[in-house]
């Protein structure tokens, strides 16, 4: 145990206090719940009012029709969901979070992929086995003579599209910024997929009130991204003015970009939250990324801090003194805000130290009262190494650098020179009041999967374990 970080303890009381109260954050969940619930409610209604129920109960070709009808109903609710959660709604984003978003977003969208292909197949059997045709007969006839079926097999083209792409070993092999390009091709295949129900779906054609919910319910939706994904993020990049001061280098494989604007304490940003950078240099800017603050706001500028990793990171390097920055957020809750008390355990790895320090310069800490674990595979790779020294030097914090390899052990989060610690020793001797520790995770998923499970062995409550990611 000689290569564990030798730590001074402290039991300094917390000077914390939180600026946002759980139950304001509870109340937007339950804001965010009701809305989803509410829709999903009314699908059923507008199913249950068509006389769907009769249809199943009656059986055969009736059976499948009315089956096939409930998951393309099903499916429109999810993907009207689906769409929502990712337009930036403050509902939402303050409701569940953006990690939380992020994981809906995946499930949601597989789900309702699920059910659409579900109603297709269902349909073609269902209208088949009623006209006493083949099904490949009867899928040839809706795609030509049917109102709005060939939009929508364009659309099912573009979902299936976004569907494989997403995939986790199809993802790996594209870019960032093609697989980003790609995925927006989703919201082209739900505008080409919704109308054919209007046009052709029994459930709304024999009902004025429900054709009215529907279109509302769309129109509504397409507003919220038209507002929240373009108009807001336009007007606020305008009104602030926001340029590239200076660019640098940070660590071995990293840059920082500082950036200056007008009235930047308006944005409200806060130390952990993140935004969507788009950076006016040339072809290729409608491109957006999403880095993290790296420093506290309040110091009267946005910094970012990034690791080589793709070609927009590349970019960023390349960066000039005086371009123009389009922003969208600030969005995220992994802040300060989320601290409960008691011992403050930062644990990063990589560009997501990034933002566990802008927390640190933010938040209400006494000296020895937070402790930093920083993980790089070298120590020459470390990012907002001056930053986090300036927080030892006049702050107290305690600092636990870990560089190298992942260890081959059930605690892979930590490094192969400290393989014979557990995970969960380690965290009670940084913390030896576990149950009386806030955590904050920031890094790749897989390792902070790895780092939870040694925090639910050391006894850190599930409640005070914090993270958050932004990809999907």
């Amino acid at each position: 145990m000689t290569a564990a970080p030798v730590l001074a303890l402290s039991s300094a009381p917390s000077a914390h206090r939180p600026r946002r109260s759980v139950r304001g954050r509870q109340l937007w969940w339950l804001g965010a719940v009701v809305v989803i619930w509410a829709t999903s409610l009314v699908v059923l209604a507008v199913w249950v009012a068509g006389g769907e129920v009769q249809s199943l109960l009656a059986g055969r070709a009736d059976a499948l029709n009315s089956v096939g009808r409930a998951a393309g109903l099903a499916s429109a609710n999810l993907l009207f969901s689906q769409v929502l959660l990712m337009a930036r709604v403050p509902l939402f984003e303050r409701g569940f979070g953006r990690d939380g978003i992020t994981r809906m977003h995946r499930i949601v969208g597989f789900w309702s992929f699920a059910l659409f292909i579900a109603h297709i197949g269902l349909q073609i059997l269902g209208y088949a086995a009623q006209a006493g045709i083949d099904p490949v007969a009867q899928a040839w006839q809706f795609v030509w003579d049917y109102p709005g079926m060939l939009l929508a097999t364009a659309g099912t083209g573009l979902l299936l599209l976004v569907v494989v792409t997403s995939v986790r070993k199809a993802r790996k092999r594209l870019r960032y910024e093609s697989w980003h390009l790609l995925h927006l091709y989703g919201y082209l295949g739900v505008g080409l997929a919704i109308p054919h129900m209007l046009w052709t779906g029994a459930d709304f054609t024999g009902s004025p009130a429900a054709t009215v919910y529907w279109w509302a319910m769309w129109g509504g939706t397409a507003a919220t991204v038209i507002v929240f994904r373009l108009g807001l993020p336009l007007a606020r990049s305008l009104r602030h003015g926001i340029r590239v001061r200076a660019v640098e280098r940070d660590g071995q494989s990293g840059v920082s970009v500082r950036m200056t604007g007008r009235r930047l304490d308006a944005l409200k940003a806060r130390g952990g939250q993140f935004f969507v950078w788009r950076f006016l240099d040339g072809a290729g800017w409608t491109r957006g990324h999403p880095f993290s603050l790296a420093t506290d706001p309040a110091n009267g500028e946005l910094v970012i801090s990034a690791r080589f990793v793709g070609d927009g990171t590349q970019r960023l390097a390349a960066l000039r003194p005086g371009t123009r920055v389009l922003i969208e957020g600030p969005y995220g809750t992994m802040t300060a805000d989320e601290r409960r008390g008691g011992h403050l355990l930062m644990i990063g790895a990589g560009a997501g130290v990034a933002p566990l320090v802008a927390m640190l310069e933010e938040a209400d800490w006494a000296p020895g009262e937070a402790t930093l674990i920083v993980r790089d595979h070298t120590a020459a790779d470390a990012l907002r190494a001056e930053a986090i020294d300036r927080l030892v030097r006049e702050r107290g914090l305690r600092h636990a650098p870990l560089p190298g390899r992942r260890a081959l052990t059930t605690s892979s989060w930590l490094p192969t020179s400290h393989a014979q610690w557990a995970g969960a020793d380690l965290i009670r001797y940084v913390s030896p009041r576990p149950a009386d520790t806030d955590v904050f995770l920031c890094g790749p998923p897989s390792w902070m999967d790895a780092v939870r499970a040694d925090l639910r062995r050391a006894g850190v409550p599930a409640e005070r374990v914090h993270l958050e990611a932004f990809t999907v």
